[in-house]
């Protein structure tokens, strides 16, 4: 009896050692799944990490995202930018490799191979917008966009090109909208509107000597008319996305931007207000939109979006 017990557990240890050894076939459940083909796969790029040195990494647009394969590594945005990532290694002379995934604001997804090294090849490097770079080999065949919750159901991609779209244009669609004081001029370009997202291109001109920086921009909803000794009811918006937002405007030039914000209108009673503060200065300028204007919004032929 005792033998017949020995001869069992040998044999089944046996058998458990060679299923150790057998090689992966990616067929996890016994037939019932379907392998994941290479045309569908993203490939990853391959980085180099030190732990008394930081790799950072340019991205063309802001970091929504990052998510690290272990704890060997550890990685950031830089501080005061939105489109640096660093990157280090947490423990010194890791062995195994690891990875990390990154998204952007504007819904690109990169992918990196992570391993350790002394003296890495490169601390700095500049990611290229591969959704535009036509390189077919940067992207699977079935890529979607990654949508971002800000944006619903709304590519980020799109929206990014639509903004571009409307930047190169640079057609003053509105006429009748805009401020000017000290030097400075405030306008609005323009009102768009495609499948559910408004966009407002503005401009900045600097008619002065005297370089005009940009504190803040407020967008805000209030009443018309506002009787005396009443408080005064706002509701301030926030534009979801700026394409080319300008932060200085030296003097004798212009600067415009876009601003993309989730579709509304706006009572009768109450009107839009558009605020550009200076910073540490006093040439603050505003103007005014109505639900008129923005009903009359400039629908976008996606044929022109390139």
């Amino acid at each position: 009896m005792n033998r017949i017990i020995i001869c069992v557990v040998i044999s089944a240890t046996l058998f458990s050692a060679n299923a150790q050894t057998q090689p992966s076939t990616g067929d996890l459940y016994q037939g019932m799944t379907r392998k994941i083909m290479y045309d569908r796969m993203i490939p990853p790029y391959g980085l180099e990490v030190a732990f008394d040195k930081t790799v950072h990494i340019i991205f063309p647009s802001a970091v929504k995202y990052i998510d690290l394969g272990s704890s060997n590594i550890i990685a950031g945005k830089a501080d005061g930018s939105e489109n640096v990532v660093r990157v280090k290694a947490a423990v010194k002379g890791f062995e195994a490799e690891t990875n990390f995934s990154v998204i952007t604001e504007e819904g690109s997804f990169y992918t990196f191979n992570v391993k350790y090294a002394d003296e890495p090849q490169k601390l700095n490097v500049e990611m290229k917008d591969f959704v535009h770079d036509e390189e077919a080999v940067n992207r699977p065949n079935n890529s979607m966009d990654v949508y971002l919750t800000e944006l619903g159901n709304q590519s980020p991609k799109l929206v990014h090109l639509i903004m571009k779209s409307i930047y190169q244009e640079n057609r003053r669609k509105v006429k009748h909208i805009g401020s000017k004081r000290f030097g400075i001029q405030y306008l609005l370009k323009g009102i768009y509107t495609y499948d559910g997202m408004l966009y407002f291109h503005t401009q900045i001109k600097n008619s002065s000597n005297v370089p005009f920086e940009v504190d803040f921009i407020r967008w805000k909803v209030i009443d018309k008319k506002i009787a005396k000794r009443t408080a005064i009811q706002e509701t301030v918006m926030e534009p979801l996305r700026a394409y080319h937002f300008t932060t200085q405007v030296q003097g004798g030039i212009s600067e415009r931007s876009v601003f993309a914000m989730k579709q509304f209108t706006i009572p009768d009673d109450k009107q839009l207000v558009v605020e550009l503060f200076e910073k540490n200065g006093g040439r603050h300028q505003s103007f005014v939109i109505d639900n008129n204007d923005i009903v009359r919004a400039q629908s976008i032929n996606e044929l022109k979006i390139k």
